[in-house]
């Protein structure tokens, strides 16, 4: 989940192609809107305040940083009386109006994120019961309510539902989870995008290996959110089979995603009518999806991609982006403060209201981290665990460990 995208419809309808609207916002204010105190970045919020909100503050309790009260309070004020969000209201004095466009995206981020610092559950608890409400008789989530599933919505409320408390597995509509709901979305293990997953069918029907969703719909299928939660690197080489289970399903998708970042260090996007770019956003999705699987030993070359080229893109793309960073960067046991020579934490905290504490490096380093640092390789790849070490917690985009035990679904 990042500020990834594969597509976006930037209107007053819907997001299309990821959880994460983000990175597609406009990186200028719009005349017509004022930057309200307490929300991150100074771009028109219209379409992503609440998203870049939820990811830049999960970013920050990743690293140690407690955000000040105004920026919290500036996410739940979002909310409207049924628990929905949309992606920015301007005026929450008043109450959410019956036409309002209120997302799953939106929402389960934003519940993600008020999970991870604590102490709002009466808000997690509404959102989750909204949520609920609006899922689809495959099991899966559209973007609107009513909207047809995808892979990044089903998988960016999974990771709000294991936020929350829940099991996703036992949240079920007409005898379907949002597992079942990730796996009709799988390719199979032949032909063109093996392994991957899609966004939707198209409308004959047929699926279409999507970087973005598959990273996604990695992280989801294990029940995980946003922030991913990495493995130690099993040293083995990921293979494709039948996805009969959601382990299986992400195990392919991880399979994938480490054949397309075998070329380039990065993935690409292809805009209509331009020449394919790299993909900052996807590749930082990328990047934490296989270190939550257990492969991220094969991703180190693409965060040092991303360290080499991330400046321009982030700059222009806001704090969303910085919080993708610092996600990818922490899981795939990179330092997120001395990133390509930059501070990702400060560069984050700056695009916001001043924080109420920021840890120094030390302080905010995991268990284990001195000796991480000193074991690394000729190659500059950390050792990530040491023999003690718990697994990283978090609710991230969910991965599946090649050879590992596969763990229970929630």
């Amino acid at each position: 989940m990042n500020v990834r995208r594969s597509a976006a419809v930037l209107a007053a309808t819907a997001v299309i192609g990821t959880a994460a609207p983000a990175v597609a916002a406009s990186p200028s204010p719009s005349p017509s809107v004022v930057i309200p105190e307490g929300l991150y970045g100074d771009g028109d919020p219209t379409y992503d305040g609440v998203w870049r909100q939820s990811l830049a503050l999960l970013a920050q309790d990743t690293v140690g940083v407690v955000p000040t009260a105004g920026a919290v309070d500036w996410l739940t004020g979002q909310q409207c009386a049924n628990g929905a969000f949309a992606p920015f209201r301007a005026d929450t004095a008043k109450a959410c109006a019956p036409g309002l466009l209120v997302d799953t995206n939106s929402t389960a981020a934003a519940v993600q994120a008020l999970a991870a610092l604590g102490g709002h559950d009466t808000a997690t608890g509404k959102a989750v019961t909204w949520l609920k409400s609006v899922q689809n008789k495959d099991g899966g989530w559209g973007y609107t309510p009513g909207g047809a599933s995808d892979a990044n919505s089903t998988s960016v409320v999974i990771g709000a539902l294991t936020a929350a408390g829940e099991k996703p597995a036992a949240v079920v509509k007409d005898g379907k989870s949002p597992y079942d709901a990730l796996l009709t979305f799988a390719l199979p293990c032949t032909g063109d995008g093996e392994g991957a997953f899609a966004y939707q069918p198209d409308k004959k029907g047929k699926l279409a290996a999507n970087a973005d969703a598959t990273a996604a719909a990695v992280v989801g299928a294990l029940g995980k959110g946003l922030a991913g939660a990495p493995e130690k690197p099993t040293g083995t080489d990921l293979t494709c089979k039948d996805a009969t289970d959601p382990e299986q399903g992400a195990e392919n998708g991880a399979a994938y995603l480490v054949k397309a970042l075998a070329k380039d260090g990065h993935l690409t996007s292809a805009l209509p009518g331009s020449e394919d770019q790299p993909d900052y956003g996807n590749t930082a999705d990328a990047v934490l999806a296989l270190a939550t699987v257990g492969q991220g030993d094969k991703a180190a070359d693409s965060v040092r991609w991303l360290e080499a080229n991330f400046e321009q893109w982030a700059q222009q793309s806001g704090p969303a982006a910085y919080a993708q960073l610092i996600l990818a960067a922490e899981a795939d046991a990179f330092d997120a403060r001395d990133f390509g020579g930059q501070d990702l934490v400060k560069l984050l905290n700056a695009t916001g209201p001043a924080p109420e504490k920021v840890p120094s490096a030390a302080e905010s380093a995991s268990p284990g981290a001195d000796d991480q640092a000193a074991e690394k390789d000729d190659e500059g790849v950390s050792v990530w665990w040491i023999v003690g070490v718990g697994l990283v917690g978090g609710i991230g985009v969910g991965f599946l460990i090649s050879g590992r035990k596969k763990k229970q679904q929630p």
